[in-house]
């Protein structure tokens, strides 16, 4: 069944009032198939998190050049290299939309009854699976490095939560680039050009309290910062949020309602 046939389904009748709902729930299924078919980016993206565990991790570990107070430092980065993880995976998560553009597939795709808002929450939720397989391999790699991770229904729910989230933020912010740059040479070019800058300018590999004051300036304004803080909250067993968790929450949600604003308007635009 395409994706015409799943939205019209999803719209009859029209009067329903969970419609949106379903439409959205048809193109969340649609990319899920892709990556159910297609599992090898999968298993790729999971090579970045453990080499940075068990190498960068444990060496710096070794060293003690980065205070972490009373947390060990593989404790302190565990929750951030899951936060690049989903970063890494996300931001990048665009260049689908301008495959399936230069396949011809999206200019099928938008004459469905599907509404735009319905594709860019549909595929920001599908993100999250991905997000959450990353997840998964943390907290396995975790375990057998000893890192003191709470394993607490909230905790988990949590950290579900905000994976979801992050990985929403975050591929939608890449749906707005890719609808802006429409090549995929210059897609990866901004891809690579957003990537190091969030993930360095937050508190995923040192505290806050150790950057220079233009940088905490900058760090209050990246994204990646509030979702390592709650990441690091939830996981770690012991370890006091720096922002709360609820302002956490309220910052990356705020950025995604925005960001998907932004991208239903752009979305379209992205064949002409």
């Amino acid at each position: 069944m395409t994706i015409q046939d799943r939205c019209a389904r999803y719209l009859m009748p029209a009067t329903r009032i969970k419609t949106g709902f379903f439409q959205m729930l048809a193109i969340f299924e649609t990319d899920v198939r892709k990556l159910r078919h297609d599992p090898y980016e999968l298993f790729t993206r999971m090579i970045q998190p453990i080499l940075w565990l068990l190498i960068f991790g444990q060496a710096m570990a070794k060293v003690h050049v980065i205070d972490t107070g009373d947390t060990k430092y593989l404790d302190f980065i565990a929750p951030g290299i899951l936060a690049q993880s989903i970063l890494f995976a996300s931001i990048f998560y665009g260049i689908s939309l301008i495959w399936e553009r230069d396949m011809g597939i999206l200019q099928k795709v938008l004459v469905s009854p599907c509404a735009r808002s319905s594709f860019v929450i549909g595929r920001a939720l599908a993100a999250g699976i991905r997000g959450l397989s990353q997840a998964i391999v943390i907290y396995i790699l975790a375990f057998f490095l000893s890192v003191d991770i709470s394993l607490t229904p909230f905790s988990l729910i949590g950290v579900v939560l905000f994976v979801f989230l992050g990985s929403a933020l975050f591929s939608t912010i890449s749906l707005i680039v890719a609808s802006i740059v429409k090549k995929r040479e210059r897609f990866m070019g901004v891809g690579q050009v957003l990537t190091m800058p969030l993930f360095f300018a937050s508190n995923a590999l040192y505290p806050i309290a150790m950057m220079p004051p233009w940088l905490v300036i900058l760090s209050h304004f990246n994204p990646l910062t509030y979702q390592v803080d709650a990441f690091r909250s939830l996981m770690i067993l012991g370890e006091p949020s720096t922002f709360g968790l609820l302002h956490d929450f309220l910052v990356l949600f705020t950025m995604l309602i925005l960001a998907i604003s932004v991208a239903t308007r752009l979305y379209p635009k992205i064949i002409n």
